[in-house]
């Protein structure tokens, strides 16, 4: 979860476009909202599926996973995902677009925060739970403790909505 080095995984110009979120262009923009969103949701974490690459794009799918705080129910909530890159070369990618459940991740989200109501978990910490990863690929799952590099970032607030971040990104778009 260190999203500050995941950034400098793409071209310092990537174009990258979530459906949910919108287009973002070049680092300092997807630097921000991974780091916002992720803030804003510190419960999910990502189970990877499966991908297939075709030249130079590559496309996988995934789990957007949140632990159930409460025993009595479902271990985890998921909602799928889909993501297609295109790689540009020297280890950095050029694009990516992702796709997800919008209302998986809406169900999912209400059923969440139920759960962290019935338990009182409140704190950003305690929903930071990863107790569900698959058995494998052992490349795509970690037992450390979660350190994400929004943890660090005090100057980076937490954000759900798309309005938030054309506020957050209008700073960078003067």
């Amino acid at each position: 979860e260190d999203f500050a080095a995941w950034t400098q995984l793409f071209v310092p110009d990537v174009s990258y476009h979530d459906y949910f979120w919108g287009p973002l262009h070049g680092r300092e923009e997807v630097d921000l909202w991974i780091h916002a969103v992720m803030k804003g949701v510190p419960e999910i974490y990502t189970i990877y599926d499966w991908h297939v690459i075709e030249g130079d794009r590559v496309v996988f799918h995934c789990q957007n996973r949140r632990d159930n705080p409460d025993p009595d129910g479902p271990p985890y909530f998921d909602f799928p995902g889909l993501s297609v890159l295109r790689y540009a070369g020297d280890g950095l990618w050029a694009s990516e677009e992702d796709y997800w459940d919008r209302d998986g991740a809406r169900r999912t989200s209400v059923d969440y925060r139920a759960a962290c109501e019935r338990m009182g978990v409140t704190e950003a910490r305690a929903r930071m739970t990863r107790r569900h990863w698959p058995e494998g690929p052992e490349w795509a799952r970690t037992e450390r403790q979660p350190s994400p590099s929004w943890l660090s970032r005090d100057d980076t607030p937490g954000i759900t909505r798309p309005s938030e971040l054309a506020a957050l990104l209008a700073s960078l778009r003067v």
